[in-house]
C-alpha cells in the first residue's frame, strides 16, 4: 500500500511538471490551433465533452475541434475519412494537435499524461461490469492502448462495419491492456510511454491481426 500512494505521489508530481511545461512550450501552438479550428468550423476553436473520468466520475474533456457538425450522424466511432472531419482537422489529428489542449485537463487533476483513454458516460457501465479496474486511474491523454491503436481511424476506414469492430474487437483489447496498466503501473513506464508517444514508436495494430479476428469471429457466428 506505501509503495503504490508513492507512485501515485510521483505519478502526480510528473503530470503537474509536465502539464506545466507542456503548456509553457506548445501554449502558442494550442491557440494558434483553436483559432485556425474557429476560423476552419465557424464555431469555438475548443471542444467540451462529457468523459467519464476516476472512479466513474464526470468531467469536461477540452479538445481543439476538428469535427463539423451533421445531421444524422450520432455515432462516437470516427474513421479516417470521416465526412464531419474539416480540412484543418484532418491535419490536427493525424498530428495529435488536437490533444494538446488536454494538458489542462491534466493540471487540474481531471487527467494523467498516461492512462486509459477517457470514454463517453455511454460506456460507462460497460467499463463498471466488464473492467471495474480501469477506473481506478486517472485517465490519460496517452498509454499502452493508446499507442497500439494510434492508427484505429485508419483501421476503421478499412471495415464494412467499423461500430461493430469497435465494439467488439478494438474496444475489449483496450479494456484489457488498461486493465494491465491500472493494476501494475510506475512512474518509469509512464515516462517511457511519453517518450514512446513523443518519438512515435512502440506496437502498433496491424491491419492484418484485425482482419483475422474479424474473419475468426465471424466464422464462429
Amino acid at each position: 500500500m506505501t509503495n503504490l500512494r508513492f507512485q501515485k505521489r510521483i505519478k502526480r508530481i510528473i503530470d503537474v511538471a509536465g502539464a506545466i511545461l507542456g503548456l509553457v512550450l506548445l501554449g502558442w501552438m494550442i491557440g494558434l490551433a483553436a483559432l485556425i479550428a474557429r476560423i476552419d468550423t465557424k464555431k469555438s476553436g475548443f471542444y467540451l465533452q462529457k468523459r467519464i473520468g476516476l472512479n466513474g466520475k464526470q468531467f469536461s474533456i477540452i479538445k481543439i475541434r476538428t469535427m463539423r457538425d451533421m445531421p444524422g450522424m450520432t455515432t462516437h466511432v470516427t474513421r479516417q475519412n470521416d465526412p464531419r472531419i474539416t480540412r484543418w482537422g484532418h491535419f490536427f489529428r493525424r498530428a495529435k494537435v488536437d490533444e494538446l489542449a488536454q494538458l489542462i485537463n491534466v493540471l487540474k487533476g481531471d487527467m494523467s499524461l498516461v492512462g486509459p483513454r477517457p470514454d463517453v458516460p455511454e460506456i460507462a457501465r460497460r467499463l463498471e461490469t466488464e473492467a471495474p479496474l480501469v477506473l481506478t486511474v486517472r485517465p490519460g491523454i496517452t498509454g499502452p492502448a493508446s499507442l497500439k491503436y494510434r492508427n484505429e481511424e485508419e483501421i476503421l476506414e478499412t471495415c464494412a462495419d467499423p461500430e461493430w469492430v469497435n465494439a467488439s474487437i478494438l474496444f475489449p483489447d483496450k479494456m484489457r491492456i488498461n486493465a494491465e496498466y491500472a493494476r501494475s503501473y510506475r512512474w518509469q513506464s509512464d515516462l517511457w510511454y511519453i517518450w514512446q508517444t513523443v518519438t512515435g514508436t512502440g506496437e502498433r495494430a496491424q491491419l492484418g491481426d484485425i482482419s483475422t479476428q474479424i474473419a475468426q469471429r465471424q466464422k464462429a457466428a
